[in-house]
């Protein structure tokens, strides 16, 4: 089969699912990470043909996005602050405006200046992107992700298995362009190569809601967390390929209980949070007013609503 014709076909059966500039970006993912083309390979090469042995599983990819499952159930995969992330069935995909909860993440801990290795909590950390993202960029950050979910977990640990260290003078850059007074040089590592960190998060299990359990990590600097906060009537809102397929649990919330994960955080950051610390939530856009009164009610100070890339109000600093 021409690869032209595969795209052409691809996209026609997408369409039915998703607008047509979606489904064709999909179908051109697909091709690219299976088949190593670019996305113009069938325009300036229309005799490009799928090798035959390749086929089939690429045709058994197509049936698994047409049936909604999400590219990156499919692909294996998620990018997200630069890095590759595995994921699947189970996890939850990150989404890129949880990035800028990272970036204010980095820029808050940077702005400590601190003399020592600081100390950040990631609570329902998921598959670890923002602990592991917060590590590859803060070489020397000590930082522990909570999670209930067994399979999450096994996901978080399992991140990037193999690279532990990195070369003298190697660090991190995603964010170097948003910290220019501290500029930072790339990592020393080949494409493809797994990323590498100083000091690799260390994940516990533990059901957050429980705000009085043990916790040996304090005194922190940073409280991090990206909880449930979708209410249950807005399941309506949402597509198929996230409804039917990423957990529940660690999307949506009662309609009578949208603010109990912050009211745990909160508590959390009360109990470990140093004097001068700092805490970042991603939050519901529908919501600000409300989540930012449970930490100002919490004592904090400061607490401010931070937009994202559209700006509605999606984070919560305190």
């Amino acid at each position: 089969m021409l690869l032209s014709e595969f795209i052409r076909s691809g996209m026609a059966r997408l369409e039915t699912l998703y607008p047509s500039p979606e489904a064709r970006g999909l179908v051109l993912m697909l091709c690219r990470e299976r088949l190593g083309v670019t996305n113009y390979t069938h325009i300036v090469e229309p005799a490009t043909a799928i090798p035959p042995e390749r086929e089939a599983e690429l045709a058994a990819d197509l049936d698994r996005l047409c049936a909604g499952e999400p590219v990156q159930y499919v692909l294996g995969f998620a990018e997200f602050c630069g890095h590759r992330f595995a994921v699947g069935p189970g996890v939850l995909v990150p989404r890129p405006e949880t990035e800028l909860l990272v970036a204010e993440a980095v820029r808050a801990l940077r702005e400590m200046d601190l003399d020592r290795a600081p100390k950040v909590l990631d609570l329902c950390t998921g598959l670890g992107c923002i602990a592991w993202s917060i590590a590859l960029e803060i070489h020397d950050a000590e930082v522990v992700g909570i999670d209930l979910s067994d399979i999450a977990l096994q996901y978080a640990r399992h991140q990037f298995a193999g690279g532990r260290s990195l070369p003298d003078g190697a660090d991190g850059n995603y964010f170097s362009d948003r910290f220019a007074e501290k500029p930072i040089s790339a990592p020393l590592s080949a494409a493809g190569e797994r990323p590498v960190c100083w000091c690799p998060p260390r994940f516990l299990q533990a059901d957050i809601l429980d705000t009085e359990q043990a916790f040996d990590g304090g005194p922190l600097d940073l409280v991090v967390g990206n909880p449930p906060y979708v209410l249950e009537r807005e399941r309506a809102l949402m597509r198929p390929n996230v409804l039917d397929w990423e957990p529940a649990t660690a999307l949506f919330v009662p309609d009578g209980d949208p603010l109990r994960f912050y009211r745990a955080i909160a508590r959390w950051a009360q109990r470990f949070l140093r004097p001068g610390g700092a805490g970042l939530v991603e939050i519901n856009e529908a919501l600000g007013a409300e989540t930012a009164a449970v930490f100002a009610g919490a004592g904090f100070k400061n607490v401010q609503i931070l937009p994202d890339f559209a700006k509605k109000d999606r984070f919560i600093r305190f």
